[in-house]
């Protein structure tokens, strides 16, 4: 019985659901616990999609080989090129793009992956990594039927039960708009963390339905809403979702320290567990 939903984000394309829901259940458990609940591993489902971007088999070992050259000129630059602004805003460490918005892409972004190689937030990810991540996002918006495949996924993980969507960075995305474009989905809370949903130029007016007049359309199977966001996360860029998608919106900020945007402090905060543990507060029906 599945009562709450799981939603990943990023660069998982190496793990599978069951590898993923076991990395995150002890945090979000953890979470839960601090708000004075608790929640069953049956009762938890991880919606996986990370193998639709996992790489066909090639000669190389470990990712393709991209460097600067191969960023794509449009939303994979411009998200780069937006993780270093904000990157050098949070941190005197990173250095400041200056004149971001003039000169070849290539250059550009080359320097932007050197400025992200300082900063604690991107600490460990590989240049490869980051433009791999950057195309993830890209690939989403622009492969119709990848886009698809991802939300059929989700989809798939809810039942008639289900009482609780947890939506992570991209996969908040994903949640949004599949539960906005089926709206016989039964009433569910949704929980987003480190959601770039309100993100605009980058993801807002990418989203599917399109805002209107700036708003974003309230998910109809939506009951209750809580976006956590860390204030140092800077793919959550917007962190308040509550101007975009209305008033019934909790914004909540934390604090997850040096790695800001990884799912795992998320859920072991007090305020994640309390908005999961009071949209659990009926018990399970044996």
């Amino acid at each position: 019985m599945t009562r709450l939903v799981l939603v990943h984000g990023i660069a998982q394309q190496h793990k599978g659901p069951r590898t993923l829901l076991a990395d995150w259940y002890p945090g979000l458990t953890d979470g839960v616990i601090l708000a004075g609940a608790a929640l069953e591993e049956r009762d938890v489902t991880m919606a996986f999609y990370g193998d639709l971007f996992r790489p066909v088999g090639h000669r190389g070992l470990g990712e393709p080989e991209l460097d600067a050259s191969d960023v794509d000129e449009g939303l994979e630059r411009d998200l780069l090129l937006a993780w270093w602004r904000a990157a050098a805003q949070m941190e005197s460490r990173v250095p400041g793009p200056d004149t971001a918005a003039r000169g070849r892409t290539p250059y550009l972004v080359q320097r932007a992956l050197d400025a992200l190689s300082h900063s604690a937030f991107f600490a460990g990810i590989g240049e490869r990594m980051l433009i791999s991540d950057a195309r993830q996002v890209r690939r989403y918006f622009t492969e119709p039927d990848l886009r698809r495949a991802i939300q059929a996924r989700f989809l798939a993980a809810l039942t008639d039960r289900t009482e609780v969507v947890v939506a992570h960075s991209l996969g908040s995305v994903v949640a949004y708009e599949a539960l906005c474009a089926h709206p016989q989905v039964p009433d569910l809370t949704l929980v987003t963390l480190g959601s770039p949903l309100a993100v605009r130029g980058l993801v807002l007016d990418r989203l599917l339905p399109p805002p209107r007049d700036g708003r974003g359309r309230w998910p109809a199977p939506v009951r209750g809403w809580t976006n956590i966001a860390d204030r140092g996360d800077v793919v959550a860029l917007a962190k308040d979702l509550a101007p975009v998608f209305g008033h019934r919106v909790t914004d909540v900020l934390v604090h997850n320290g040096a790695r800001a945007h990884d799912v795992r402090p998320y859920l072991t905060a007090r305020e994640t567990g309390q908005a999961i543990a009071s949209a659990l507060r009926t018990p399970a029906a044996e």
